[in-house]
């Protein structure tokens, strides 16, 4: 009995597949074959009026015969193939296909002189039914051995031949089209479904001959990936009836949502096809298990929506979730009956269809009367109009009204055309068109079926199927791509409650290859109009940049950009160049302000303060000594080095100007210059003077003959050579560095770069202010040490005494200034507090100076001016032994220890 199956597999006809594919998909329908082969014999023998024996079905006779599967009665308990009639998806969509025969055999332009006939089978809304149903289509391509077979006259039996089935409409339900499929490409049966969309069914490979007139959920899922993307969501759940339509479906929708990026997926639940007590309670708690996750993507019955909608309702969780519906929900009002509050704001889609006018005539005109080639009419009519008809063997239920037959569609009943009628017209028609195409080419002469369209050849009609391109009864056109898919259409719709008269669905969009969604017209639970939130993470704050969550892209941490960092990019924080600083909110840099020591600061007032007062004072005694030049006071404590001491003293003011004017080259240059110069010409000044003393003592010590280079000559001469030395220093660092500006951005760099500055100065580094100024401190010290060798000569002898109190003083004038200078390196304030410390520090040495060695010698001349006479002379061995006499008195006396005579030297000497 096998025989014939191989051979139409292995046939050169079939297409080209792996042995073992072939091989097993063999074995697997022999055996179903084999199950039912007694079935056919017995089908083909029994009489139409032993229906109880055999599947029920319409039979409508023609010229070529159609096959037709629609779920007229839902799927039965378990043990009962069949359950209750099936109003809108069953009776509907069945009659329509009786309306679209109608229509097209009444039309003289399509299949003229041929009538299209039909064997109409019922699914049960059950695959395995289903499949056993529909090997009633391919009883006529079995070869049957009837050689054994003999009646009981010995002759052999007349066995009807079973009509011969060119195409097959439907079926409805996804896993019902597989199965069926299965079989008719085996024997090269093209099929054409109203309802399945299950994205599998798009593999040529594997359903070559099964196309569809609706748009297949790789579209639709399509289209709800781009609906969940335009309303800002990135992380939603799936929820998928367990099956070829939901799960097929949600895999759909997780493979396009990964290939567009941007859209995770919190939880992917799957409803089993037996939900257990307490299912839908599990699925809800889980879905909570992320809260955050509100988009709930739908693939499920109508049943499994309705009983999920009650699970939300009953925990208490109405206008949490926001569904996105896939067709199978639809507009349909059935499965938010008594939960419109919990659907309030679910978007839903559906394809894009038509309410056929004429279909609504048709139907609504169908009574128990005309229209008893419908077998299951009865049924409906009496679920319908919620009444009884009596039929002979069946016991009358007195509970029930009895049926008039009187009763009319949408008047004693309601009703609305179900959203398939549409294409289950566009199928037959797509049937209908292919054989009128195919009869054009083979039989362009004849009236009827020719021969070379008896019987009609599969794989050929598939080909014209494929090439149909018309209007459908919506308007739209009707074509199959290469995998026998429709082109996607999808209408859009949402469940809106509040603030319009009639609640229910609205439009709010399309889709055709891309989305149009009109965003003004959403709204959600309680008239909201603002687009809910399903995020996982919301959006940081400027400034801050994502830290992402291992293993789930949309789903951060945010972390603020800190210190000197700027946002980069949502992921980067990077840190802003050296010459700038963050804005306030850390989305880009901007320049740091640059600022210097301004003449207003108090850090500039106080020096500017004491060097203008050391400016006056050393003018005024400048000034005096000059008016005074020849007097004794003035000869006596030696013009020349006085001058120049004075000069010195005079520049060490000058150089708090220039410290606290704006950087330029200019001013850098002459800092560079006087910085060191100032200190360096009254220490070399006074470092001439004391060893000018300490020499004449020792040399008395040895003899009577004075020392060399004691002359005021002499004394400049060494005075210059010392301050040259600093002055050759000086232009050497010219060559080297040349002077110049720099904004020193790193000095005042807090922690808060909102207080950052840069500070234009001078390119002068702390080592460099030092070194400048390090010969004077090695003068200063040398100076001191001489004063202290000289610390036994008569008091005002030559200013011994006032230039070592100096040099005392100043000494530790500057052993203050150290660590205050380096001790605030670090400060904020730094460039301020050294600037104002070194200059107040040069500022009072200068100071001790001027008031120790000539202060009070302008106080004499000017207000004592008897005490300002000249002295007897005399010789430098009187000068000596007076002095030898005077240290050794000194020495016996702590109260004389001065000497008892004031001598000044012979200046002539």
């Amino acid at each position: 009995m096998s025989e014939p199956l191989l051979d139409s597999i292995m046939s050169p006809e079939a297409p080209s597949r792996p042995l073992s594919l072939w091989i097993g998909v063999s074995l697997i329908y022999q055996t179903w074959l084999q199950l039912f082969w007694v079935l056919s014999v017995g089908i083909g023998s029994v009489s139409e009026a032993q229906q109880g024996t055999q599947p029920q079905s319409i039979k409508i006779e023609g010229d070529i015969t159609l096959g037709g599967l629609f779920p007229m009665h839902s799927r039965g308990p378990v043990g009962v193939p069949c359950g209750e009639i099936k109003r809108e998806k069953g009776i509907h969509r069945l009659e329509a296909m009786l309306y679209a025969l109608d229509q097209i055999n009444s039309d003289p332009d399509l299949l003229p002189n041929i009538t299209l006939g039909a064997r109409i089978l019922d699914t049960c809304s059950r695959d395995t039914y289903a499949l056993e149903q529909s090997l009633t289509f391919v009883q006529a391509l079995i070869q049957k051995d009837n050689s054994d077979v003999r009646c009981s006259n010995g002759e052999p039996p007349i066995i009807p031949k079973p009509e011969r089935v060119v195409g097959v409409i439907g079926a409805s339900g996804s896993s019902v089209s597989i199965m069926v499929a299965n079989v008719l490409r085996l024997f090269a049966i093209p099929q054409i479904s109203y309802a399945s969309t299950a994205p599998e069914l798009s593999d040529n490979s594997r359903y070559e001959f099964f196309s569809r007139v609706v748009p297949p959920d790789s579209y639709q899922a399509q289209a709800m990936v781009d609906i969940v993307k335009a309303m800002g969501w990135n992380y939603v759940s799936t929820l998928a009836s367990e099956g070829n339509y939901g799960e097929s479906g949600v895999d759909a929708f997780l493979q396009i949502s990964r290939e567009a990026g941007g859209l995770c997926i919190a939880q992917s639940i799957r409803i089993p096809r037996e939900p257990r007590p307490g299912e839908f309670e599990k699925v809800i708690k889980r879905l909570m298990e992320t809260s955050n996750a509100r988009g709930v993507i739908i693939f499920a019955n109508e049943d499994d929506i309705k009983r999920v909608l009650q699970a939300a309702k009953k925990a208490n969780l109405t206008g949490h979730f926001l569904f996105v519906g896939s067709d199978s929900w639809g507009a349909k009002s059935s499965p938010i009956e008594n939960q419109e509050e919990v659907a309030e704001g679910a978007v839903t889609i559906l394809p894009k269809r038509a309410s056929i006018d004429g279909f609504d005539q048709y139907f609504t005109s169908r009574s128990l009367e005309n229209n008893r080639r419908n077998i299951w009419f009865a049924e409906f009519w009496e679920d319908d109009f919620k009444c009884k008809l009596t039929r002979p063997g069946i016991k009358y239920d007195p509970g029930r009204r009895k049926c008039t037959g009187e009763e009319r569609i949408s008047r004693d009943s309601q009703y609305e055309q179900e959203g398939k009628v549409q294409f289950v017209i566009d199928a037959v028609y797509a049937m209908a068109h292919a054989l009128h195409n195919m009869h054009l080419d083979l039989c362009p002469s004849s009236t009827g079926v020719c021969e070379k369209m008896d019987p009609v050849e599969g794989r050929m009609l598939l080909q014209y199927i494929r090439s149909v391109n018309f209007n459908g009864s919506a308007g739209t056109g009707v074509m199959f791509n290469e995998n026998g898919d429709a082109p996607g259409r999808y209408d859009i719709f949402q469940y809106q409650m509040s603030n319009i008269s009639n609640p229910g669905y609205k439009v709010i969009g399309q889709w055709t290859n891309h989305l149009r969604l009109n965003v003004e017209e959403m709204q959600w639970s309680g008239g909201e109009r603002r687009i809910p939130e399903s995020v996982c993470s919301f959006p940081c704050e400027p400034g801050e940049r994502k830290k992402m969550v291992k293993g789930v892209p949309c789903c951060w941490h945010c972390e603020l950009c800190d210190g000197y960092q700027y946002q980069l990019d949502e992921f980067t924080c990077d840190m802003c160049p050296f010459d700038m600083r963050p804005l306030k909110n850390r989305t880009g840099c901007r320049p740091t302000p640059i600022i210097k020591l301004e003449w207003s600061s108090p850090w500039a007032i106080i020096p500017v303060f004491l060097a203008i007062l050391g400016i006056l004072a050393t003018s005024g005694v400048i000034g005096t000594f000059i008016r005074f030049n020849d007097t004794p006071i003035v000869r006596a404590s030696g013009r020349e080095l006085s001058y120049v001491l004075l000069t010195g003293i005079f520049l060490i003011y000058l150089i708090t100007f220039l410290m606290i004017a704006e950087p330029c080259v200019v001013v850098c240059a002459f800092r560079r210059l006087l910085l060191g110069l100032g200190m360096c010409i009254s220490y070399a000044a006074m470092l001439t003077k004391t060893n000018r003393i300490y020499r004449i003592f020792e040399q008395g010590k040895k003899s009577v003959t004075p020392p060399k280079f004691i002359s005021p000559t002499s004394q400049l001469i060494i005075t210059f050579i010392l301050i040259s030395v600093q002055v050759l220093g000086v232009f050497v660092w010219f060559g080297v560095v040349p002077p110049h500006t720099i904004i020193d951005y790193e000095e005042l760099k807090p922690p808060n770069p909102e207080f950052a500055r840069g500070i234009l100065k001078c390119d002068m580094s702390d080592l460099s202010l030092i070194l400048c100024l390090s010969y004077s401190i090695v003068l200063m010290i040398t100076c001191t040490v001489y004063a202290i060798k000289s610390r036994g000569v008569p008091e005002t002898f030559n200013e011994a005494k006032p230039i070592g109190f100096t040099m005392y003083t100043t000494c530790i004038i500057w052993l203050a200034f150290v660590p205050i200078f380096f001790g605030t390196s670090q400060s904020t304030e730094k460039m301020f507090i050294q600037t104002t410390t070194l200059t107040v520090s040069m500022s009072l040495s200068a100071t001790v100076s001027l008031g120790m060695l000539y202060i009070p010698k302008v106080y004499v001349i000017i207000f004592h001016p008897e005490q300002n006479v000249q002295k007897r002379k005399r010789s430098f061995k009187a000068v000596v032994t007076a002095a030898t006499v005077s240290t050794r008195l000194s020495q016996k006396s702590n109260d004389k220890q001065n000497g008892e005579s004031k001598m000044e030297p012979d200046r002539s000497q």
